[in-house]
């Protein structure tokens, strides 16, 4: 099956929305229900209820109460906890809500493993981020780390609504980015075992 140059737009522009999800579970939500409600995007059917007044209001509020709770010590690491599961479901809400133009048969199958995938990819990468800043700054970097998050969670969103293609490769590099440095954190900087030290 051949895709038109719109799918692939909207694909890309489901994962932007996935990925920014696993920053925070609700801004790309409210993002991607403020730019349905705007015109700028169209929304799957059995998704139009993002752009009710009811759902932005009930998701800014939420957005609020998440990236609040980020700032608040012990919370935050107790929050990643919790969150990785829903952010690979709101990976896969957000990626599914906005393939409008994609036949069920491949929407749901990319939404779940590239759009829940990228979302529990990104939440793991920020996850062991903060445990290393947790670790190496007793929790005094954390803040900054979820200030971090929050205008990535947005960025991305925005860029994901507005340029869909760039933001994938934004997207890409910020994995390969996050992959090296987890190998670096959980492989001792990547030096042979056997490589003596100067």
């Amino acid at each position: 099956m051949e895709l038109s140059m719109e799918s692939l737009l909207s694909i890309a522009l489901g994962i932007g929305l996935a990925a920014a999800a696993g920053f925070r579970i609700f801004v790309p939500l409210m993002v991607a229900g403020l730019a349905a409600r705007s015109g700028f995007i169209p929304l799957n059917d059995g998704f139009q209820w993002l752009a009710s007044t009811p759902a932005l209001l009930t998701l800014g509020t939420a957005a609020v109460f998440e990236v609040l709770a980020y700032y608040i010590p012990g919370v935050d690491h107790l929050l990643d906890l919790v969150a990785g599961p829903a952010a690979v479901g709101a990976g896969v809400v957000a990626s599914a809500s906005v393939m409008a133009d994609i036949p069920q048969a491949v929407m749901w199958p990319v939404a779940i493993i590239a759009g829940g995938g990228i979302a529990g990819l990104t939440k793991g990468g920020t996850a062991l981020l903060r445990a290393k800043s947790g670790l190496m700054t007793a929790g005094l970097a954390n803040p900054i780390v979820a200030t971090v998050e929050t205008i990535g969670a947005t960025g991305i969103a925005i860029l994901a609504v507005v340029v869909p293609l760039l933001c994938l490769a934004v997207i890409v590099a910020l994995l390969y980015w996050t992959t090296k440095k987890a190998g670096r954190l959980l492989f001792g900087g990547g030096r042979d075992v056997g490589t003596p030290q100067p």
